[in-house]
């Protein structure tokens, strides 16, 4: 099994549970896990080890938070369509995706999160601020990259397919 499928298997996203995690409200309370992980490993300075709480409630949510939300109302937002678009990336292998998707730009947009863990581990580790918060605007930057690539495959692929196109509501 592919990694990318993996990853989603392990967030509990298969079949409809994806339309669940489309809700803008799951989208965006998801993009602040990453800043309340960094201010609660950071927090070690002043509370200790009970900094360990807030991490485990922010890794936590990370887990549930695909499942938590009701699906939208409306999937006709750039949050949900996201979404909608990194369902059909990851499940790329049901249909085949017009050629201005088949480049390695969605895994740029993905390997650039990664860039930005060098100095947020390394703001973290030493307790500087300015590598931890450049950190944590890469992978946040990153991150929206990447949906905004995912918005831009779901709009090309609800036209082609028509189930695709059910999706939005």
């Amino acid at each position: 099994m592919e990694l990318r499928k993996k990853i989603s298997g392990a967030f509990g996203l298969e079949g409809d549970s994806w339309m669940r995690h489309s809700n803008p409200a799951s989208v965006w309370t998801r993009f602040a896990v990453l800043p309340m992980l960094a201010g609660s490993i950071w927090s070690r300075k002043w509370i200790g080890r009970r900094s360990l709480i807030p991490v485990a409630v922010s890794s936590a949510w990370l887990v549930v938070n695909p499942l938590f939300f009701r699906p939208p109302r409306s999937t006709r937002n750039w949050a949900s369509k996201g979404v909608l678009g990194e369902r059909i990336w990851t499940e790329r292998d049901r249909s085949e995706l017009p050629d201005q998707f088949n480049t390695v730009v969605p895994t740029v947009a993905a390997s650039y999160q990664a860039i930005g863990l060098a100095p947020l581990v390394y703001g973290l580790a030493a307790l500087k601020a300015t590598p931890t918060v450049l950190g944590v605007l890469i992978v946040q930057g990153g991150k929206l990259w990447y949906i905004d690539r995912m918005v831009l495959l779901f709009e090309e692929m609800k036209t082609r397919d028509p189930e695709y196109g059910l999706w939005e509501h």
